[in-house]
């Protein structure tokens, strides 16, 4: 007796499946690395009225920090809050015992900002988005 399995391809998903997928991998990574202690790092900052201005958003994970986002309002640019932001989010990793950091942006945001923060650039992925550049960059805590 042959046992057949029917597999479906589906690109609607549910919350479920979907977390069903992501736990999947992490079971499959931290069989070969370790436990993540994956968390999030949240940063907002607001003006007198309440009003975000800025924020971070990023995880720490496998004793890294990755800033995934890194927002400033165009009236606050400028006045040191980019970098308050990074350096509370540096000294959050540092605290759970992160080694490292590592983020990406686009060629048109903030390259210069994140190399003057100690950032150096470790690869770049031309045409993405179509006629730009997507640059990766790191840093040793």
């Amino acid at each position: 007796m042959t046992n057949k399995t029917t597999l479906t391809i589906e690109s609607a998903a549910t919350a479920a499946d979907t977390a069903a997928v992501a736990r999947g991998l992490l079971l499959f990574n931290e069989a070969r690395l370790g436990p993540a202690n994956e968390q999030p790092v949240t940063l907002v900052v607001r003006d007198p009225e309440g009003e975000v201005v800025g924020g971070l958003l990023g995880t720490t994970r496998w004793k890294w920090l990755y800033v995934a986002k890194l927002w400033v309002a165009e009236s606050q640019r400028g006045s040191g809050l980019g970098s308050r932001l990074m350096q509370r989010a540096e000294q959050i990793a540092r605290d759970r015992g992160c080694l490292a950091a590592a983020l990406d942006t686009f060629e048109f945001q903030a390259r210069p900002f994140y190399e003057r923060m100690g950032y150096t650039l470790y690869g770049t992925l031309e045409g993405y988005p179509p006629g730009y550049r997507q640059y990766y960059l790191s840093k040793i805590l």
